[in-house]
């Protein structure tokens, strides 16, 4: 056979075990392709009803909404809406979760807004396909290898710290617009979002004050407090936006003009679909560029998009699937990546207040993005009318709503570490690009958890004279001894120092000479707790003593066996643990200890974690 066939014939092989990897995580995602079908079996038209009551409802929410969260990231308004209309119809075919609303939120779009604003030369608008393509991908993928089941571990103090940076930002961000001002351009072009940087560019800008801005904002506030206190159950946002728009447009003729929307009217040409060129050279460069955008976007989605249907379900009753709802948010983000539309996300208010209009199923998301998308087409024109301090008032209040001091308050008395947490992720929003502070608020979080799980504190037990275990006494003991070190808990990297610590607290005694190391309730080994074990042995063998491992269940022994360890402690020394009897490897792990001093009224002391359950 010739280099080429045997190349091809390698090449061949290897491409069948990629698709036989591949069909396999397929096969293990337990993912259902169109879950809605088992929705609409015994669908009548009671449960259309409540549907469409709470799909209407939505829709006068979303459809103003929408454009808020356009405004925040930067975006033409058209891209807010399409986001909302297309993310809510898509998302609903795929998602599990069945009052679950997708679409634009405060917190996605002001990180869109905080990337490209410190980047000035990218161009937002070009991008966005691009930007949500990646985004789409990294989603799908993370929902067949079931990324979200790693969303628990993830500390709730950082997504509360990051929305209530988030939302003090975006209000902060929306005063220009309150004031009608244009912010003052800093040397070397726009600099990145930070508050110092806002709040000192708004100082600057004070003396192109609007007053019809301001008169249009106060209007806004008041109009939308006592439309709140008089009609709660109204529309109010939809409502407010509308009035007020209504009043500054009447007031034209008198010479009121304050800034508006004018170059943002759009129409059904807005809506074709948009192929991104990825036979552009830039393509490459662009991708490398937006991943990490694109990373954090997709990682605050998730979070989001699964912190609601938990929250959800807990009122329904309902099972949650976040891979399924995951998978759903790909795809929805991917057709949005076509249709001019921006990150989507689960949406907090508008999900919420889908489930308590009565939603039934996923067919209320359908009916509100369909009514979105009609409004879209309705009012494309109108849309130059709308005062930008009327839409910004209305964002203040949005973001306000996300501010929960209940949540702050917890977050900083609970623990130490979670104040910690708190107070850096909060302080990052503040002072670096959002797609940054969220995984530095992360970062701190798992650093001190590993901090806390790699630092045991050790209890001496001994029998007693009544042959009962009890606290051991301080002091030296007076005959070779047998010590007892229970190992507990995950044993990964961040841990591997407690075999020393353990160790080194039972080998402070010189009369002692066997360590029996108890591993019942070890799990997850990794090489670095293994080579620290390897380390120990020896360490213990050229003092003279010895180890033995007693309680090791398989998925301990197959690691301990794969490195090595078996070999170099010794097979006699290592007894495996017995579901059935869990005491009997630490019996027998007794008696090769006393075999090897020789004697058998060696004292036994037990070292354990009071941290871990006894």
């Amino acid at each position: 056979m010739s280099n080429s066939g045997h190349i091809f014939h390698h090449a061949a092989a290897l491409g069948r075990q990629v698709w036989g990897a591949v069909r396999g995580v397929v096969a293990d995602s337990r993912l259902e392709p169109f879950p809605l079908r088992r929705t609409l079996r015994g669908y009548g038209p009671r449960t259309f009803r409540a549907d469409l009551k709470a799909g209407v409802t939505v829709a006068l929410l979303g459809l103003p909404q929408s454009m808020a969260f356009a405004v925040i990231a930067g975006l033409p308004l058209h891209y807010g809406i399409t986001c909302t209309a297309v993310a809510s119809i898509v998302g609903p075919m795929l998602a599990n979760s069945r009052h679950t609303i997708l679409g634009p939120t405060n917190a996605t779009a002001f990180m869109v807004f905080s990337y490209f604003a410190a980047y000035p030369n990218l161009n937002a608008v070009a991008l966005m396909p691009l930007l949500l393509l990646m985004m789409a991908a990294l989603m799908i993928v993370g929902a067949y290898i079931r990324i979200a089941d790693l969303a628990q571990y993830i500390s709730r103090t950082v997504v509360v710290a990051y929305v209530t940076g988030a939302a003090l930002l975006t209000m902060v961000n929306q005063v220009k617009s309150l004031l009608g001002v244009t912010l003052v351009e800093m040397e070397g072009g726009g600099a990145a979002v930070t508050l110092p940087g806002t709040l000192y560019r708004l100082a600057l800008s004070l003396g192109s004050l609007r007053w019809e801005s301001v008169a249009c904002a106060i209007a806004t506030f008041g109009l939308y407090t006592l439309l709140k206190y008089l009609r709660p159950n109204w529309p109010v946002f939809a409502l407010t936006l509308t009035l007020i728009t209504a009043l500054s447009a009447s007031l034209h003729p008198l010479g009121f003009a304050p800034p508006t929307f004018a170059d943002q009217s759009f129409g059904l040409g807005d809506l074709i679909p948009v192929f991104p060129d990825f036979a552009s050279r830039n393509t490459l460069p662009n991708m490398s560029r937006l991943f990490g955008l694109a990373m954090a976007l997709a990682f605050l989605a998730m979070l989001e998009s699964t912190a609601m249907a938990r929250t959800l379900a807990s009122r329904s009753g309902r099972r949650v699937d976040a891979n399924q709802d995951l998978l759903a948010l790909g795809v929805a983000n991917l057709s949005c990546a076509y249709l001019s539309g921006m990150a989507a996300s689960g949406s907090l208010t508008r999900s919420a207040l889908n489930f308590d209009s009565g939603a039934r199923t996923g067919i209320s998301s359908i009916i509100s993005g369909v009514l979105c998308l009609a409004g879209a087409l309705t009012i494309g024109g109108a849309v130059a009318e709308i005062p930008k301090a009327t839409l910004a008032a209305l964002v203040i209040l949005a973001a306000l709503s996300l501010i929960h001091r209940r949540h702050i308050r917890i977050c900083m008395n609970a623990t130490r570490s979670d104040a910690v947490v708190f107070l850096v992720t909060f302080i990052a929003t503040m002072l670096v690009p959002l797609h940054v502070a969220i995984f530095t608020g992360v970062g701190v979080s798992i650093l001190l958890y590993l901090n806390k799980a790699s630092r045991p504190t050790l209890v001496e037990y001994a029998f007693n004279q009544e042959g009962q275990l009890a606290e051991a006494e301080r002091g030296l003991r007076q005959h070779p001894a047998i010590s007892i070190v229970h190992v507990e808990g995950d044993l990964f990297f961040g841990a591997a120092d407690l075999f020393r610590t353990q160790i080194q607290l039972a080998c402070a005694d010189p009369n002692l000479s066997i360590i029996i190391l108890r591993l019942k309730n070890a799990r997850h080994l990794d090489a670095t707790s293994v080579m620290a074990l390897a380390e120990l042995i020896q360490v213990v063998r050229a003092d003279g003593r010895d180890i033995i491992i007693s309680g090791a269940m398989k998925d301990v022994y197959r690691v301990l066996k794969n490195a090595g360890i078996v070999e170099l402690l010794g097979r006699q020394n290592i007894f495996l643990g017995s579901p059935t009897n869990p005491n009997l490897s630490t019996r027998n792990a007794l008696k090769r200890a006393q075999e090897i001093l020789g004697r058998t009224d060696a004292d036994v002391h037990i070292f354990f974690d009071p941290n871990k359950a006894r």
